[in-house]
């Protein structure tokens, strides 16, 4: 469904605006400009650039001999009513509703997501679990005092036991650091409001107020990339362009205000081009780190070494087609074994039955941590579809032999990582972006924040409302933190703890 026109006349004064990036914050920033009215009237013109030849980043939905897959895995599940209603106008009917089904793959055994727990103590064994309770209940007694690393935050509400089983390993193949080493910052954005004893009561109950853990979710039919190419239309009927294989390269600033973006095409066309920002403004979501070098003038210094000290995890995935129908019936499944070094197992179909063209046939994605450079990234096609197959069949899922074709995606910077350093430079980074008039940075990688799709749009919402004229703080977005900066153990050094 494509919202109606809009109701400003031919002759209203533009207010152009320069949108960096064509994923979801910057379609979404400009979906929301084009409801809005500039300050003194006129209508605002969204100009989206984007450096690939495909709109939606990492949540696009590529295409191989007529099966679509998504980067990921992009679950549609929001408490932010702004967003949901953006699906439902863009989407309409294409928006279906999947029942969730995943699993973790954990020694050899299956553990249900979320927690099913006569499933887990059958797996585990009474023995294990009544060490996993007694662990549990030390750290409750005597926990972390101060929560700085992921480590001592898991380990303050799972105790010491499960977040070796169930926490550590994962973690470590995710990120490629040790958990020690990952700032608490990360697991209270991403898996706040869960503990064990609220896991285990959600599992005897049936309860769950936990977004991570939801029994269903919402999926465009055709896969996330569908949302976004359905954005950038509704975009562009509205009067906006969305420009396709334009990377900027560099943002034009006069003192505090940015006044041009010089473009450099990514496709046969080669060359550049200088477009100028009126009164409009700019809206970014390429990653800080590359938006800080682009800048011309240069930041200062400070802020140029705060911007090298931001890292990013890369991700690559290898879709296998199999030969018979789907081997499972997770839509994913977390690979906790070391022995592998997939750390997740997508089945297309259980996300929409029409990403594949053939029923008899499976559309499986073996997605791989790892850094742009390295062992796994470095590999050929080959070489990776060989290994995914050999992984596949490690695993029990299916046999190698089953493997008849194969498709492989590298997507660099497709975590923002939270080490020990990223916390101080991302806030050197954010001071010296706050001066900037007319400059708005939204998303995933243009706030440097492990966020969800639906906190990068709302992020997108806010920035695109403030050249309207509110008062938005997109940084504050999602930040919202289940524990202080020092945890507090006063109530329980009440009860005894010693």
């Amino acid at each position: 469904m494509t919202p109606a026109p809009s109701s400003s006349r031919i002759d209203d004064p533009r207010h152009d605006v320069v949108v960096i990036g064509g994923g979801p914050a910057g379609l979404t920033a400009a979906y929301e400009l084009q409801r809005l009215t500039p300050p003194g009237g006129g209508r605002f013109v969204p100009r989206v650039l984007e450096a690939s030849g495909m709109v939606g980043g990492i949540a696009r939905t590529e295409t191989s001999e007529g099966y679509r897959f998504d980067i990921g895995g992009h679950r549609f599940f929001t408490k932010v009513p702004e967003v949901e209603a953006m699906w439902h106008e863009v989407m309409g009917d294409d928006f279906i509703t999947v029942p969730r089904l995943s699993r973790i793959y954990y020694r050899g055994k299956f553990y249900s997501y979320p927690l099913r727990l006569f499933n887990a103590l059958e797996n585990i064994g009474p023995y294990e679990a009544m060490r996993i309770m007694l662990s549990y209940f030390k750290w409750q007694v005597r926990p972390h005092r101060v929560e700085d690393t992921f480590e001592e935050w898991v380990i303050n509400r799972f105790g010491g036991r499960l977040y070796m089983h169930f926490f550590r390993s994962y973690t470590e193949k995710v990120w490629g650091i040790p958990p020690h080493q990952i700032r608490a910052d990360w697991a209270a954005q991403r898996i706040k409001n869960l503990s064990l004893s609220k896991a285990v009561w959600n599992a005897i109950s049936g309860a769950n107020d936990t977004a991570s853990l939801i029994e269903e979710f919402q999926y465009p039919r055709l896969g996330p990339g569908q949302m976004w190419e359905r954005t950038r239309d509704i975009v562009r009927a509205q009067g906006g362009t969305v420009e396709m294989h334009r990377a900027v390269t560099r943002v034009i600033r006069e003192g505090t205000r940015v006044t041009g973006v010089e473009t450099t095409a990514t496709d046969a066309d080669g060359g550049t081009e200088i477009q100028p920002v009126g009164a409009g403004g700019v809206i970014n979501s390429m990653a800080l780190r590359d938006l800080i070098h682009a800048f011309d003038p240069p930041p200062p210094a400070e802020v140029v070494a705060a911007a090298d000290r931001l890292k990013y995890r890369d991700f690559l995935i290898v879709t296998l087609v199999l030969n018979r129908a789907d081997p499972f019936p997770d839509n994913w499944i977390y690979v906790h074994a070391p022995q592998v070094k997939v750390g997740r197992i997508q089945n297309f179909r259980a996300w929409s039955a029409d990403m594949l063209p053939d029923p008899d046939t499976a559309s499986i994605g073996m997605e791989y941590f790892c850094q742009e450079g390295d062992g796994l990234w470095s590999m050929t096609d080959a070489e990776l579809r060989e290994l995914a197959g050999q992984e596949l069949q490690q695993l029990g899922l299916a046999s190698a032999e089953e493997v008849i074709g194969a498709a492989i995606i590298r997507q660099p910077k497709a975590y923002p990582v939270y080490d020990t350093e990223y916390g101080e430079a991302l806030a050197t980074v954010q001071d010296w972006l706050k001066g900037l008039e007319n400059f708005q940075t939204v998303g995933r990688n243009g706030l440097h924040r492990y966020n969800n799709q639906d906190h990068s749009m709302l992020s997108a919402i806010f920035a695109a409302r403030n050249l309207a004229g509110e008062r938005h703080d997109v940084w504050n977005v999602n930040v919202e933190r289940s524990y202080h900066e020092e945890f507090e153990v006063k109530d329980r050094e009440r009860i005894g703890a010693t």
